[in-house]
């Protein structure tokens, strides 16, 4: 357990100290929405296009690992929606969230940490293909379907043309896309944006966990505890339990892509969640909790998972 509680606890200890910082008057009620936007509009973009640019085309897309850890979101995104649509009713743009927070697994700053642990340099490349799966294809769809939401006044055709407008527009997926074609062109991104890529891409996860911190100042953390403890079983128990058997007992894979495919749909919730949230306004104190709590409890689904799949 203390590996991954080394790698875990600084995660949560990064919202800790935004909460903190909070709480004593250290920062202002508008920090927050600040650091987000800068996430969002600066940091994350940089991210995304490194990312992609540095990811051979033809090893991205790896079919098994793609089925498996993709089938593991789709499948699961699906029962959390089915279940909340009925148990906790709420407008499209909430319930799309509600299901990312179920889905959307801290691959970049857990992902790649755990995986080297488990398996070294091997493990680097599938925790960088999910990272990009999620910022640039299940990003973009929760986008799009909250965009239709919000335009859903103005006529279904002009709703439509707005959420197309709305994805395209989107700096997470301006710059994935960049980095994609860059990578097709079989391009190499110069050394000085390169290195102003990377410094950006190390401020993601400090400054949004640290934002989740701030916002948690003056909320009940335990507001809507039955749909959180949902979200948390779906993100820590299902979506890997999913993903295992598509991995292990439906498809022909590589033993470490296919281990590597649980470990990751089995990691908490990603804080680009809140990110997300916060910019629409819409769900953020049900992703803040989301993202607190299962990052929390993975300490021990972690940690179990590790033992049972004889890792470490």
């Amino acid at each position: 357990m203390t590996p991954i509680l080394n790698v875990v606890l600084p995660v949560f200890a990064i919202m800790l100290a935004g909460y903190l910082a909070g709480r004593v008057g250290l920062l202002g009620p508008a920090s927050g929405e600040a650091l987000n936007r800068f996430v969002y509009f600066v940091a994350a973009p940089a991210l995304f296009f490194i990312s992609m640019s540095r990811v051979p085309v033809a090893e991205a897309f790896n079919g098994p690992f793609l089925i498996a850890y993709g089938g593991g979101m789709a499948a699961t995104f699906a029962l959390g929606l089915l279940v909340a649509v009925f148990a906790f009713p709420n407008r499209p743009a909430a319930l799309a969230l509600h299901g990312l927070s179920a889905v959307f697994a801290n691959t970049g700053y857990l992902g790649i940490p755990l995986l080297a642990l488990a398996f070294g340099e091997a493990g680097m490349l599938p925790s960088i293909i999910s990272t990009v799966l999620n910022g640039a294809v299940v990003m973009a769809l929760g986008i799009a379907v909250v965009e239709l939401d919000l335009g859903r006044g103005a006529g279904p055709l002009r709703a439509l043309g707005d959420a197309a407008l709305g994805v395209v527009k989107s700096p997470l997926v301006l710059s994935a896309t960049a980095g994609l074609a860059v990578s097709a062109l079989g391009l190499e991104a110069p050394v000085f944006l390169a290195a102003f890529c990377d410094l950006l891409a190390a401020a993601v996860g400090p400054c949004a966990l640290f934002a989740i911190g701030l916002f948690m100042v003056g909320r009940a953390p335990t507001a809507g505890a039955l749909e959180i403890g949902w979200i948390v079983l779906l993100k820590l128990a299902v979506q890997p339990l999913v993903t295992w058997w598509l991995a292990f007992e439906l498809l022909e894979m590589d033993p470490v892509w296919a281990t590597s495919s649980v470990i990751l749909a089995a990691l908490p919730t990603g804080a680009l969640v809140f990110v997300l949230a916060q910019q629409y306004d819409i769900f953020v104190q049900r992703s803040t909790a989301a993202i607190m709590a299962s990052t929390v409890l993975s300490l021990l689904t972690l940690s179990a998972l590790f033992l049972v799949m004889g890792i470490g």
